[in-house]
């Protein structure tokens, strides 16, 4: 398929979504990560975090600091990043290898502490998030059909910033569903599309 389908090739000549152009990290991520179902707790409150960090960024501008964040968040192990108090504020803002934003990075300690509490009522982060899971959705067959938000994100934003949790927009939410296999965006034609069911 032609690129204005929404396809372009990598060097392989493999099909797919146009949004990873032909940077080798983005491309990796899409090949191996993106929209792969994910039912790791860990995992999950790692890419809420980071989908808040990315809110008016470029998701290559994360994944390029991807591993600082993982080393200065403790792994987003949320039972220490819960403890974070003001000198690891303090500490991150002058990180040059993250976003130094005060309001992600505090939201960041403020949903680490809601993580807590909502896996102490929902029993994991991964029964949560997959209850928004969307019955059915039509497969995006151009970049035009790829939307922004979903009932099922307004949802889950709408019930997540009720527990207390912030940075978690219906978009935000949305992009960690796509990302998390919650919902398949790959376009028909890419090679990937369908190649991992929850």
């Amino acid at each position: 398929m032609a690129v204005d389908e929404g396809l372009g090739g990598g060097d392989d000549g493999r099909p797919r979504c146009w949004w990873c152009g032909d940077e080798p990290i983005y491309v990796a991520y899409h090949d191996t990560e993106w929209g792969v179902p994910v039912h790791d707790d860990a995992r999950l409150f790692e890419k809420l975090c980071l989908e808040g960090f990315q809110a008016g960024l470029s998701w290559l501008t994360i994944l390029r600091k991807r591993e600082r964040f993982r080393e200065v968040f403790a792994g987003f192990d949320p039972a220490v990043v819960a403890q974070f108090g003001d000198h690891d504020v303090a500490r991150l803002l002058a990180d040059p290898g993250i976003v130094r934003n005060r309001a992600k990075v505090e939201a960041t300690i403020t949903n680490a502490r809601a993580y807590l509490d909502l896996v102490a009522v929902e029993g994991s982060l991964d029964a949560y998030v997959w209850r928004f899971a969307p019955e059915h959705r039509s497969a995006p067959r151009s970049p035009a059909d790829v939307r922004a938000t979903s009932p099922e994100s307004v949802a889950m934003s709408k019930d997540l910033k009720r527990r207390g949790w912030a940075f978690v927009g219906p978009t935000t939410v949305y992009a960690f569903q796509q990302s998390m296999g919650i919902v398949d965006d790959h376009l028909v034609g890419c090679f990937r599309r369908g190649a991992a069911a929850p």
